[in-house]
């Protein structure tokens, strides 16, 4: 489950992490007066209003309607509501979003950090996650924060440093002093750093997550480390033991399919392909989704029906699949362990006939308990239906019905 930033930030600083302090607005009416209440508490005088949408890039990106760029800075209070305008209610386009961009529903009001002070500021990047390939966390760390890491890494590697965290020690005092000292920082700002890393990781630890992503973490003027970004995805896996986290979630800003997926108990990931797919079990999705691009085709979609497919469950698969209007043929592969092969065949008949007029072809691959009983039933059921056996043969109808 994917934060906003200043959703991110507040997790952040309920662990001891000094963040970049800020007030959300949802309201223009509301902007300058929530502004004036930031200086009370800070003392800032001039103030960065951010987009906050899921995605990345909104200082590049720019807003369809008013062309304001999605982080701007605000000069003083008489700029604010003027900034905020050109943001609040537009519809942000970045190299992370589609050619709509995605519509702006609330803005961060935050204080500005760049601020004169005894030295000039630097900018680094931090992330915490998972490292598959080795089972174990990593603090990856950088001096080149503020730009695209993946450049960093592509362009210019040696830039990239990584520490791994045993789980049976967590992390070590010597590791947060040493990733301060590769980011080059002496004095109070080292202290600082080896304290933000500490309260990072166990943040990261703490709320179940499965990235933090603080891109940039600034050393201000004075010396002091500060996180000016946050993008933190939750394990959703996890959100049981967080029920206050798991209200942060933000259905606006998802595929709506896959939400109503989600609120039916289907397990549905929209892809860009045209074949749609019904399967019960994530391997045979993955399976089912190889053997369609075997056959000259595109998987519209991951969805797993589970152990139940009755002729709702069936039928409400069916319109979220059909919601895609790249969708030129349906391809159901249902193996019957648990649940009998004879019950899915007439879930997916009953559930046909509720449309009148299916509009495209669809393959029915039925295996497992009652597979014989399920295809006499589909055979028999009078249904414009591709009932087939083996796999390969599967993989053949979708290539004939696409043809």
């Amino acid at each position: 489950m994917n934060l906003h930033e200043y959703q991110g930030k507040s997790i952040l600083k309920s662990f001891g992490v000094a963040i970049q302090e800020g007030v959300v607005v949802d309201d223009v009416n509301n902007a300058v007066a929530s502004a004036k209440e930031l200086s009370e508490k800070t003392g800032t005088e001039w103030y960065v209003v951010k987009a906050q949408i899921h995605a990345g890039g909104r200082g590049k990106g720019k807003v369809e309607e008013t062309g304001s760029h999605g982080v701007v800075l605000a000069k003083g209070i008489d700029e604010v509501e003027e900034k905020v305008s050109g943001i609040l209610g537009g519809h942000l386009v970045t190299a992370q979003t589609n050619g709509k961009g995605k519509r702006v529903s609330k803005v961060l009001i935050a204080e500005d950090v760049y601020y004169p002070g005894e030295s000039e500021p630097s900018e680094f990047y931090m992330s915490v996650l998972l490292d598959r390939d080795r089972g174990r966390n990593i603090i990856m760390y950088s001096t080149e924060g503020g730009m695209d890491i993946e450049a960093v890494a592509e362009e210019t590697p040696h830039l990239i440093f990584k520490e791994e965290i045993d789980p049976r020690v967590g992390l070590q005092g010597f590791q947060a002093r040493k990733i301060a000292f590769n980011l080059g920082l002496s004095g109070q700002a080292f202290k600082q750093m080896v304290k933000f890393v500490d309260a990072l990781y166990s943040a990261y630890k703490g709320c179940d997550a499965s990235m933090f992503e603080i891109n940039p973490v600034l050393k201000t003027s004075d010396n002091n480390i500060i996180a000016v970004d946050s993008k933190v995805t939750l394990d959703e896996n996890g959100l049981f033991r967080h029920p206050d986290y798991a209200e942060m979630r933000d259905k606006t800003e998802e595929d709506p399919t896959e939400v109503e997926a989600g609120e039916a108990g289907l397990n549905f990931v929209k892809l860009d392909g045209n074949v749609g797919c019904m399967v019960n079990g994530a391997g045979l999705a993955m399976a089912t989704m190889d053997i369609i691009k075997l056959s000259g085709g595109n998987p519209a979609n991951f969805l797993d029906v589970g152990g139940t497919a009755d002729a709702e469950r069936v039928e409400k698969a069916f319109n979220i699949i059909l919601k895609d209007e790249n969708v030129k043929s349906i391809l159901i592969n249902i193996f019957g362990g648990i649940v009998r092969c004879d019950r899915v065949a007439q879930g997916i008949v009953d559930a046909y006939k509720n449309f009148g007029t299916f509009p495209v072809p669809l393959i029915v691959r039925l295996q497992g308990t009652n597979a014989e009983e399920a295809k006499k039933l589909i055979d028999d059921s009078g249904l414009d239906v591709h009932s087939v056996v083996l796999l390969q043969e599967a993989a053949d109808k979708v290539k004939e019905v696409l043809s």
